[in-house]
């Protein structure tokens, strides 16, 4: 899948010919972005059906309408709720109408700038032992992938449980890779449109794991009151902050159910989108050697060979500039999808209640009418962030669902991609290029092996 363009980095071939119920099972059960039409790169909207009517939205204004116009006439899609409910119940991610307001007031304080800021020497931890490890392995490639995933899986444990041992917190990251790797698949019942409560086989397969994932989060969330009650100085984690938030509106707080599937939700949005962003970082940053040797230089002449923290953010611009471009070119939510609930009209196209609205955004991101060579991999089209329309660039979505943590990604994102640049150079191993591939997120399969020649530092 992977194409012979050594001139670009890795992208996924999308598809000349419309198809069929089946062949699109079988294409998105191998990778979703496989169902994209090349159309989709050159046009505003494509429409088909496939079981049920679709569109493909890549106009800004449109995408607009959808995403803050007239947000509830397009709900998250049925089949993104019938993939994710099982795992994480009607948490912030799923939830709509007023259960979905009442939580996001409840929870938007946990992401406010000022606790952002305080989880930072969290993340520069991270990123310290991140290099210790790549120092460890010696002259041999590592798989940058797979270390990013323990390195920001290292800081959501941390910043959510203050390091607290009685949570086994890995069993919850097993217990969800393991529904995703069963249920995340879309099953042909998605595509025909029945309804969620006929049984899709895998979700019935996974349903022991995650009930085990359940469990083990309550008992933390009890746990955690319990040792509020005996040591209530404490510095507060993720956990605290999201128990002590109420709705400002009315002083509603969240059930234990409620805290367990926004618990569960933070943990994965909070580590494998951000490690996905920086796997992808590096592979560019190997792509490219002469974008490696700005942003080392960069990075050296701040740090000083020490870890970044959260003060430096704001004084690493190009590296920001690559991280942006790495979430232009491997958006780790590669396909949002949305059902309209109402008639309507999008680039003059007719949108009947039931239909599949879909942003593909790696499409978007990817559109010749809104991006100049859009396959390259050029970080500095980001350096005029006002010149970028709001809605051709939507890594972290927009509207009032805009991620709440995407300020905590960015500035995770930065601190770690900054210390490792400027502690290593970076080059790919022949032949093992990562291969795009998204089921429900956009991962390198493969792993990004890289190798890493530590540098001299000023």
């Amino acid at each position: 899948m992977i194409p012979t363009d050594i001139s670009l980095p890795v992208h996924v071939p999308l598809v000349d010919e419309p198809m069929g119920i089946l062949a699109s099972l079988q294409a998105s059960r191998r990778n979703i972005l496989g169902i994209i039409p090349r159309l989709a790169t050159t046009e505003p909207i494509v429409s088909g059906r496939t079981g049920k009517r679709w569109h493909m939205v890549m106009e800004p204004t449109a995408i607009r309408r959808m995403l803050l116009e007239e947000v509830d006439n397009y709900p998250k899609s049925v089949i993104t709720k019938a993939l994710l409910r099982p795992a994480i119940g009607e948490s912030l991610f799923i939830a709509e109408g007023a259960h979905w307001r009442w939580q996001r007031r409840t929870a938007a304080p946990v992401f406010s700038h000022r606790n952002v800021m305080n989880l930072a020497p969290i993340m520069s931890a991270a990123a310290d032992r991140s290099c210790d490890r790549i120092t460890a392995a010696g002259p041999r490639a590592v798989d940058m992938a797979a270390d990013m995933v323990r390195t920001t899986f290292d800081v959501i444990a941390d910043v959510t449980f203050s390091g607290d041992g009685g949570f086994a917190a890995d069993a919850v990251h097993q217990g969800i890779d393991a529904y995703i790797a069963q249920a995340g698949k879309i099953s042909l019942f998605d595509i025909l449109g029945f309804p969620d409560w006929v049984p899709r086989p895998g979700r019935v397969m996974s349903g022991d794991a995650v009930a085990q994932m359940k469990r083990v989060a309550d008992e933390a969330i009890e746990a955690r009151r319990a040792r509020s009650q005996t040591e209530p100085d404490a510095v507060p984690d993720l956990l605290d902050l999201l128990m002590d938030g109420e709705d400002p509106d009315t002083g509603r707080r969240m059930t234990t159910a409620e805290l367990r599937d926004n618990l569960l939700t933070f943990i994965v949005a909070g580590h494998e989108t951000t490690a996905l962003t920086l796997g992808w970082s590096l592979y560019l940053c190997a792509f490219d050697q002469s974008v490696q040797d700005r942003a080392r230089a960069e990075a050296q002449s701040v740090l000083q060979g020490r870890a970044a923290t959260g003060d430096d953010v704001a004084r690493l611009p190009f590296i920001r500039q690559i991280i942006d471009e790495a979430l232009r070119l491997y958006p780790p939510a590669g396909v949002v999808s949305r059902t309209a609930m109402q008639h309507d009209t999008l680039c003059g196209t007719e949108v009947r209640p039931g239909d599949t609205v879909m942003i593909p955004i790696y499409a978007l991101h990817r559109n010749s009418r809104l991006w100049e060579d859009p396959d390259s991999f050029k970080p500095e089209r980001f350096a005029d962030r006002k010149a970028i329309d709001r809605y051709a660039y939507l890594p972290f979505g927009d509207g009032p669902r805009i991620c709440i943590g995407a300020s905590f990604a960015l500035q995770e994102a930065v601190i770690i991609l900054a210390t490792l640049l400027s502690r290593f150079r970076f080059t790919r191993v022949p032949g093992r290029d990562p291969d795009p591939v998204m089921i429900l997120t956009l991962r390198p399969e493969g792993g990004v092996w890289l190798e890493a020649e530590p540098m001299p530092q000023p």
